[in-house]
């Protein structure tokens, strides 16, 4: 069983809007590290996308 006072393993998801008055310091930072890599992830994606669209806009204009 898990309970909310006990630190979450590095593994585990993050939940948004959680209460974050549970973490420490070093866990928020861990937080802010882990959220910034994803949003990263998460705009070179959208890039990618947003090129294949363009490309096949492109090929398909009349």
């Amino acid at each position: 069983m898990v309970h909310d006072d006990e630190p979450r393993d590095k593994g585990e998801a993050i939940k948004p809007g959680e209460d974050l008055e549970i973490f420490g310091v070093e866990q928020l930072a861990e937080r802010i590290e882990t959220l910034k890599a994803e949003l990263q992830r998460t705009e070179a994606m959208l890039d990618k996308k947003k090129s294949g669209l363009a490309a096949a806009d492109s090929l398909f204009k009349t």
